[in-house]
């Protein structure tokens, strides 16, 4: 693992290697997530696609620097107009092919909206804030608070209360009730894969439908039975094929607005 300085301070990362000349994947983790949680997913779908893949945890996960706590209402906007183009740009990764997940789905399309990526994977976005979301972070909450969870998150990050108070602090706040990026996505010209399980505890296929509705440029859609909020753990083969598939298809090129 390397570690890299930034603005706001260090930031773990690995880059996996693969073709120079393809644009690399850059993953995107989701609120609770770092590294060591993506387990082997980030070095399957290197492998099958032949491309590099960084990999990092974002400032307050894994070992990265400590966050800015409370987090801001617009914390994912900071992390995708902030953050990662700093990132990307020290270590020239241009034009990247993001793979996002939960949080990290919806920087993606933040990011994708203002930067210029080759495509864009992402994996049970948040476009708005929905009831189920809230609900699904209240029971992670007594998990939390009765030692499970807080003891899974230990293994992964230097300080869990941290990670843990600082993602569910600002989505239960009333601040953060009228979060909504969808009309933020009208800049997102590059071709996005949106995937989602249809039982995913932090949120509805309802995000699916409004991010179709909301990007001008080529979409893809793939719905998972019988899976949860983690489909590149529960449904790897699938998705990693999918991505492949979808990273190779000419028509996406043809339908890319300039």
């Amino acid at each position: 693992m390397s570690t890299i300085e930034l603005s706001r301070g260090p930031v773990e990362y690995t880059v996996l290697g693969g073709d120079p000349e393809a644009a690399p994947l850059v993953l995107l983790h989701e609120g609770l997530g770092c590294i060591a949680m993506w387990r082997r997913f980030p070095a399957r779908l290197a492998a099958a696609t032949g491309r590099r893949a960084l990999v990092f945890s974002r400032h307050g996960y894994g070992s990265s620097g400590p966050a800015r706590l409370p987090r801001s209402p617009r914390y994912m906007h900071e992390e995708a107009h902030e953050v990662l183009p700093e990132l990307l740009d020290r270590l020239g990764l241009h034009r990247p092919v993001l793979v996002g997940h939960s949080d990290g789905a919806s920087i993606a399309l933040l990011h994708a909206a203002a930067h210029p990526v080759e495509a864009a994977v992402v994996m049970a976005p948040h476009l708005f804030v929905e009831d189920r979301t809230l609900r699904g972070i209240e029971v992670a909450r007594a998990a939390f608070a009765s030692g499970p969870l807080a003891r899974e998150l230990a293994f992964y990050h230097q300080d869990p209360g941290a990670v843990f108070h600082g993602w569910s602090q600002v989505w239960l706040s009333p601040e953060f009730r009228d979060w909504d990026i969808g009309p933020d996505l009208a800049g997102v010209t590059a071709p996005v894969l949106l995937v989602q399980g249809d039982r995913d505890q932090y949120g509805t296929t309802a995000h699916l439908d409004a991010a179709q509705h909301a990007l001008p440029g080529p979409v893809r859609r793939l719905e998972l039975s019988d899976c949860g909020h983690t489909p590149h753990l529960e449904r790897t083969d699938d998705v990693i094929e999918a991505v492949h598939t979808f990273l190779v298809d000419p028509a996406l090129r043809q339908e890319t607005r300039p």
